[in-house]
């Protein structure tokens, strides 16, 4: 039980991070790099699958990568790019925060009906995945916006 409220509060104060950095991003032109780095980053904790205790199975990883992409849907509709000037900026969304925490209520929810089932290496396995499949699939579709509008004339 402590390990499961320990990681949703670790959770929350992410989420309430990515609120912030969202906030501040909106501010400065995007770019391409600026869209593909952060999956790019996040893949390397895919190393914690080295270790048995947090391998799952190919059936899970599908699970987990296609409800990442479903609530990708979320993100992928607030997430609109406006020109300014030569510049694209990503347009803040006051949807954004509360998706985002509709997203960890949901996850938190989720945890505890899997929690109960797998272990807790596996569970931490399947959320890195389902989190991963989210923001891939996100960032796929930023950057397919970023290209359209940046090629508009």
């Amino acid at each position: 039980m402590f390990y499961l409220i320990a990681s949703s509060v670790v959770f929350a104060c992410m989420a309430i991070g990515m609120i912030f950095i969202r906030m501040r991003a909106a501010s400065k032109p995007a770019s391409i790099k600026k869209i593909v780095l952060p999956p790019i980053m996040m893949s390397t904790g895919a190393f914690m699958f080295v270790f048995p205790v947090f391998q799952i199975g190919w059936v899970q990883v599908l699970e987990a990568f296609l409800v990442g992409v479903v609530f990708s849907v979320f993100l992928i509709k607030t997430s609109k790019f406006e020109k300014r000037g030569e510049d694209i900026f990503l347009k803040p969304s006051k949807a954004f925060p509360i998706i985002l925490l509709s997203l960890l209520v949901i996850r938190i929810i989720i945890k505890l009906i899997i929690g109960s089932h797998i272990s807790l290496g596996e569970t931490t396995g399947m959320f890195f995945i389902l989190a991963l499949g989210m923001i891939v699939s996100w960032r796929i579709a930023m950057l397919y916006k970023f290209l359209n509008l940046r090629n508009t004339v």
